[in-house]
């Protein structure tokens, strides 16, 4: 057959149905699944119309190709379930079709069959070897060739149910993945929003507290102070800074007595302003016995404009403390994502473990501080491995953000890690009321839950499983009572030689 145009004088178009229209594994497989749309490809037109007018009492619905430009332009264009190709075609013969066709990823799973005269051993073999399903010598047995194109319909129904399988299933992946990647981001914004508005907050006072100390600064230049009142000076000003970094803890009644004693002490000597000067040295945790030290060296002319120089310095001090710890809480916040999220690494990696697990738990921060608790019992020295990073922190984010849901926000979590020869080991415990035996069997298989409806796709677990098993080539497991459900991943120190997604060696255990 040679290759194969359209042509409106001679392509005989049936009104069956459409391969399109076969139905699904479920249903009803025979003649539904038997019909296609089928491209013949000869350079003889008595040959092409015999064809088409056999396949189309079969229940096909055909297109025709007089050559074989003709052939993959067609073939490029519209979809089709098998080719019948002639070998031997003026200008491009049906070995180089069949060659373009297996080369193109979006034309090799084209069933191609291969109809000639040429009944050679050795075209049969390069027809196969270049990828044809099978070889049929003119003249052709219809029964042979009905035969043969069922089988070939078989094998590429089966191949568009696989691709649509993975499809569907790259997509749910995606979906459970985009709704973690919200559920996360729901949180992680509580949680740089605090610190975001601290550090906001300081940075506004600050304006007006420099202004102040500056203001106090110059009070105090102007008083001409002796060189070991300007020594005082300084060690005032380390006292400050050093109890701004550190300040002292106090309950609020005591800090209200604290307070009062020091505005008593300063009205006394009449300094003015002293219920503002008051409650800042009460921070400073000054006592009326380190004013006396300071009224001693600077006496009372000088002591209000120490005494307010002083209260300046400590508020500044504490303001870039405040604004140091929000922006510094927001750079870790930022660090873990960038840990969690490896957006600039490579897929594959060495892995720390714990580098993984402890960033997984900056980003469900908002959801565990409220009446959860989590102890880290970490390996000393557990080895690197080669992992797809991004990935496992998504199995460690199922498995502890399960872990809360389960506990209802009141319980601990546990987090083990451990070698085991070739293995790592890490184990994701909570004490919450446990999952039914009923349903331990089950937990990975996709779409099932143990949440109300609408509080989970199902899809966690068996993602996570996905991701161990296929793509790491390791374990997960479930072991679960009242008080007690443990989720225990092996993952192995180096990936498997097997492709992703296709199982992996199974570990010990």
């Amino acid at each position: 057959m040679a290759g194969m145009a359209v042509d409106a004088s001679d392509e005989p178009m049936a009104g069956a149905p459409m391969a399109k229209e076969r139905t699904d594994l479920a249903g009803q497989t025979n003649q539904a699944d038997q019909r296609g749309h089928v491209l013949v490809v000869d350079d003889n037109r008595v040959n092409r119309l015999t064809l088409a007018r056999g396949l189309e009492s079969q229940g096909h619905t055909v297109a025709l190709a007089e050559n074989g430009e003709r052939a993959l332009a067609m073939v490029r264009a519209e979809p089709f379930d098998v080719v019948l190709l002639d070998i031997v075609m003026p200008g491009m013969d049906g070995f180089e079709v069949l060659g373009r066709m297996k080369a193109d990823p979006a034309l090799r799973d084209i069933p191609v069959i291969v109809i000639s005269a040429v009944d050679e051993v050795e075209s049969a073999v390069r027809c196969i070897e270049l990828g044809a399903e099978d070889f049929l010598p003119k003249p052709f047995d219809p029964v042979l060739l009905r035969a043969r194109l069922r089988a070939s319909l078989a094998k590429k129904n089966l191949r568009d149910l696989e691709v649509a399988y993975l499809r569907q299933e790259v997509t749910l992946r995606q979906n459970e993945k985009l709704a973690t990647i919200g559920r996360l981001s729901a949180g992680l914004a509580h949680e740089l929003n605090n610190p975001a508005a601290a550090a906001l907050r300081g940075a506004g006072l600050l304006r007006t507290a420099v202004a102040d100390l500056l203001d106090a600064q110059t009070r105090l230049d102007a008083l001409d102070l002796a060189p070991a009142e300007r020594a005082a000076l300084h060690q005032l000003d380390a006292t400050a800074r050093a109890r701004a970094a550190d300040p002292t803890d106090m309950d609020a009644i005591a800090q209200i007595d604290h307070t009062a004693r020091l505005e008593t002490w300063l009205e006394e000597r009449e300094i003015a302003r002293a219920w503002e000067h008051a409650p800042t040295l009460a921070s400073l945790a000054f006592e009326t016995r380190d004013l006396d030290a300071v009224r001693r060296t600077f006496g009372d002319a000088r002591l209000p404009a120490v005494v307010a120089w002083l209260g300046h310095t400590y508020t500044v001090y504490s303001l870039l403390e405040e604004v140091a710890q929000g922006t510094g809480r927001i750079a870790e916040l930022v660090k873990a994502l960038k840990t969690y999220t490896y957006l600039d690494r490579a897929p594959v990696q060495a892995v720390d473990v714990h580098e993984g697990l402890d960033s997984t738990l900056v980003m469900l921060r908002s959801k565990l501080k409220h009446g959860i608790t989590v102890r880290r019992e970490y390996a000393r020295d557990l080895p690197r491995i080669q992992a797809y990073a991004s990935e496992l922190n998504q199995v460690w984010t199922n498995l502890i953000d399960n872990a809360a849901d389960a506990m209802e926000g009141k319980g601990e979590i546990v987090l083990r890690t451990r070698q085991d020869g070739e293995w790592v080991v890490v184990e994701v415990e909570d004490n919450g009321p446990g999952i039914p035996a009923a349903s331990q069997s089950r937990v990975f298989d996709p779409f099932f839950t143990t949440k109300p409806p609408g509080a989970g796709t199902g899809l966690g677990l068996n993602i996570s499983h996905t991701i161990v098993v296929r793509k790491h080539g390791g374990n997960i497991t479930v072991a679960s009572e009242p008080g007690q459900t443990r989720f225990e991943v092996r993952l192995p120190l180096r990936l498997p030689p097997a492709a992703p997604d296709t199982p992996g060696r199974a570990p010990p255990g």
